[in-house]
């Protein structure tokens, strides 16, 4: 834990977090009325309340399971809200089949606000803590011991994160095939949940550290065994039951304010939804780069990046065909296919960079990059400057245009990624874990 924390600024921020979630909740349960505009900000900020909940309850979890299934869980539970907006266009879109045989409506949303989260995360959450990390070392005149291995120009990963790196690999290849098909299929959900099992049980064999907590998760870990596990408890029920009763109201508002403005529904979903739920993750990993752990932060946001681009994607599927009524996977349109194509190159790119368990501010800033032309160009098409089959044609380019970077990250020595998938597959953990200082 990072000192000690002051007990009244903590309980301050936790009970700001569950002040917030209060107009929410109250007018979806009171079955009140308000516009478009405010019920998207309401429930928007419950949503961003509740994800800073669960995301210092999982930080705290750490205390009781091994490290690295600890990072798993809390790069899962932290990332919940974003599941759950996902699962609410999703079950649309299959009651939608149900009645029409067609997901026209709905569908296409399910996949904006998926594919907006991946890209978020690593066209923006990766290069942040890089660079806030890198830029504290440089502030500082600190060496890499100081700073978890950390430089003034890059931060280095441990061997035992290759863990993430194969798993992301596997999936990100997978990925790639997505495009191809008419439908998100049950086959394609048995392999990326299979691979995120896999992915879990790999972790299950770290050993346990003593994780680095800061804020109210590390207020909330100094409290008695008995105390501090019922007020994690508690914290995961507020926060569940929170977005439980708004996560509905959050999405649907978005579609209502996107038919108000005449903005593009697709867009809507796919930057402002994930920007609401994941904005507490975000904040948290760059929390820990500027608190000399960008090591951790990027890590959590790997392991964000596996358990998105595995469970979720493949859960989607199945939450189709139960409110659909029938096994049916989830219709892929062409714009859907083609951000699916963007996505997993984008991963494939990621994978290439974090390979050789190194990454650069160069690498950073070419990551951050692309993504802001990935936001121009939605930006120009959304205010008719591009036509769509060119908006179409523009995110085409932008997919090879990741996939000719992978290749040029590779060029050198493209063995080491082949050294980090083998690492992070079969190497033993008492192995990998052995260099973490080293590193």
């Amino acid at each position: 834990m990072d000192g000690l924390p002051h007990p009244r600024r903590q309980i301050g921020l936790m009970l700001s977090a569950v002040a917030v979630t209060l107009p929410g909740v109250w007018v979806e349960l009171s079955g009140s009325h308000v516009g478009p505009v405010v019920g998207a900000f309401i429930f928007g900020v419950a949503i961003v309340g509740a994800a800073f909940i669960l995301s210092w309850a999982a930080e705290v979890v750490q205390l009781d399971v091994g490290s690295g299934l600890a990072l798993a869980l809390l790069a899962l539970i932290a990332v919940l809200p974003e599941y759950a907006v996902d699962f609410v266009f999703t079950a649309n879109a299959g009651r939608e089949f149900a009645e029409t045989g067609q997901a026209t409506r709905w569908g296409p949303l399910a996949l904006a606000n998926m594919t907006g989260a991946n890209q978020l995360l690593i066209g923006f959450g990766w290069p942040l803590v890089i660079l806030v990390g890198t830029w504290r070392v440089r502030r500082g005149g600190l060496f890499p011991s100081q700073a978890e291995g950390s430089t003034p120009t890059e931060v280095h990963l441990t061997r035992s994160q290759t863990v993430e790196v194969a798993y992301l690999a596997i999936a990100s290849i997978y990925g790639l095939t997505l495009f191809l098909k008419p439908s998100l299929s049950i086959y394609d959900a048995i392999v990326l949940v299979g691979i995120y099992v896999a992915y879990m049980y790999r972790l299950s064999g770290a050993s346990s550290h003593a994780p680095h907590l800061v804020g109210p998760s590390a207020y909330i870990a100094m409290l008695p065994r008995g105390r501090r596990r019922f007020v994690n408890y508690l914290g995961f029920a507020i926060a569940g039951g929170v977005i439980l009763a708004v996560a509905e109201a959050f999405a649907e508002s978005l579609v209502d304010v996107g038919e108000a403005f005449g903005i593009s529904e697709f867009l809507l979903i796919k930057w402002l939804a994930p920007l609401a739920s994941e904005a507490p993750e975000l904040l948290v990993a760059v929390l820990f780069a500027w608190r000399l752990a960008a090591r951790t932060g990027i890590g959590a946001l790997i392991s964000s990046k596996v358990n998105q681009w595995t469970l979720l994607v493949g859960t989607l599927p199945i939450v189709f065909s139960i409110f659909a009524g029938q096994v049916h996977g989830l219709p892929l349109e062409s714009v859907q296919r083609v951000e699916l194509w963007v996505t997993a190159a984008q991963s494939v790119f990621a994978v290439a960079i974090i390979a050789s368990l190194t990454v650069s501010r160069t690498e950073a800033w070419v990551m951050l990059g692309l993504f802001m032309a990935q936001l121009g160009e939605s930006y120009l098409a959304e205010v008719g400057h591009i036509s769509e089959t060119a908006s179409a044609n523009a995110r085409i380019v932008v997919g090879c245009v990741f996939l000719v970077a992978a290749i040029w990250v590779l060029r050198r020595d493209v063995r080491r990624l082949g050294r980090a998938v083998r690492d992070g597959l079969r190497t033993p953990w008492a192995e990998l874990e052995a260099e973490h200082e080293m590193v």
